[in-house]
């Protein structure tokens, strides 16, 4: 009896070796060899995601510039990498579960360091915000307070309505006592102001500015502007030519800026990522890619989808960027640290 216990007990209660089931997995795979055969088009279209994310570049803006509309969205290709798991494992499909490694390392090459590093490096010279207010915004003094309450050194405004700018004025009269409206967008600053003028970007009106903020630890030049708005239209694309006119001028004003440190606050209407945006995002780092935390998406307010709202520097080291609580705007506002 003790015996017959014995090897029952060995055949039926002892764990199975690890390399036993191992063993039987490979087996099994050997056997069922649709597993690899099944999802083909699934793994195809990992492949093509792939092939989309680091050819972003070389997609042409000829046709309703699509190269340009991909750009604005193309962290949220990403999305897509779960939908494709989810369909792979339904097919049960090795295939196309392996194809994903593909889309998934190219996408952390692209993003993981906007996602998981820590990019904060402590306390700078002056904080800067920039929002755009909406021209339409129903209370324009509370959105001045709040604004306000940042903190913020220096602050930007874009989409000034004429109506509207006295409010501001009087909303942020007690922390900023020099300030400038220029068309529509205007600056506030706790440090005095000198060569103000107006930048011309082909518009026909006054959306861009160029000043001299005299900060404590030395002068720095402030440009605010407001590119033109852009478009998705179904029968002609990505509609972006007067943006992409008003970003060439805008570039070749801040190229030929004499001073050494340059800011550049506002609604560029345009993610780093855009092509079109060069003549800008070429001479100027990001601070948030150079020191936020996330993407730090701006607008739309409700559900931010892209980080259109811009604090660009040269001859500056951004320490922190981030974003604001939302106000009565469909933008959110935008805030950087920075070393002079």
């Amino acid at each position: 009896m003790a015996q017959a216990y014995t090897q029952e007990t060995e055949q039926h209660g002892a764990p199975e070796p690890t390399g036993s089931r191992a063993r039987r997995l490979l087996d099994r795979l050997r056997r069922d060899r649709g597993i690899w055969r099944r999802g083909l088009v699934l793994a195809a279209i990992a492949v093509l995601l792939t092939l989309v994310m680091v050819f972003h570049a070389e997609i042409p803006n000829r046709v309703g510039n699509l190269g340009s509309l991909l750009e604005t969205f193309l962290p949220w290709l990403g999305l897509l990498i779960p939908v494709l798991l989810v369909l792979a494992l339904v097919r049960r499909s090795a295939s196309a579960v392996l194809s994903l490694v593909l889309p998934v390392s190219v996408w952390l090459n692209l993003f993981g360091g906007l996602m998981f590093a820590d990019k904060s490096g402590g306390e700078g010279d002056l904080t800067v915000v920039t929002h755009n207010v909406n021209a339409d915004n129903p209370d324009p003094a509370k959105t001045a307070k709040d604004v306000a309450a940042s903190g913020a050194d220096v602050v930007a405004l874009e989409e000034l309505k004429g109506a509207a700018v006295p409010t501001y004025e009087r909303a942020l009269k007690g922390t900023y006592p020099y300030h400038t409206v220029q068309g529509t967008v205007g600056l506030w600053s706790k440090y005095p102001l000198s060569g103000t003028k107006p930048v011309d970007i082909k518009l026909g009106w006054t959306r861009a500015m160029r000043t001299t903020v005299a900060a404590p630890d030395g002068r720095v030049a402030f440009y605010v502007a407001h590119l033109p708005s852009v478009r998705v239209k179904f029968n002609a694309g990505f509609t972006a030519g007067q943006r992409d006119d008003s970003a060439d001028a805008l570039g070749a004003a801040i190229s030929n800026e004499p001073l050494d440190k340059v800011i550049l606050l506002g609604d560029l209407n345009g993610t780093m990522n855009d092509r079109s945006l060069a003549p800008v995002t070429s001479q100027m780092r990001s601070a948030q890619g150079a020191a936020g935390d996330g993407f730090g998406f701006s607008w739309p307010a409700s559900f931010p989808m892209a980080r259109i709202d811009q604090i660009m520097v040269r001859g500056v080291s951004p320490v922190s960027a981030w974003t604001l609580p939302r106000t009565g705007s469909d933008h959110l506002p935008v805030a950087a640290s920075v070393k002079l």
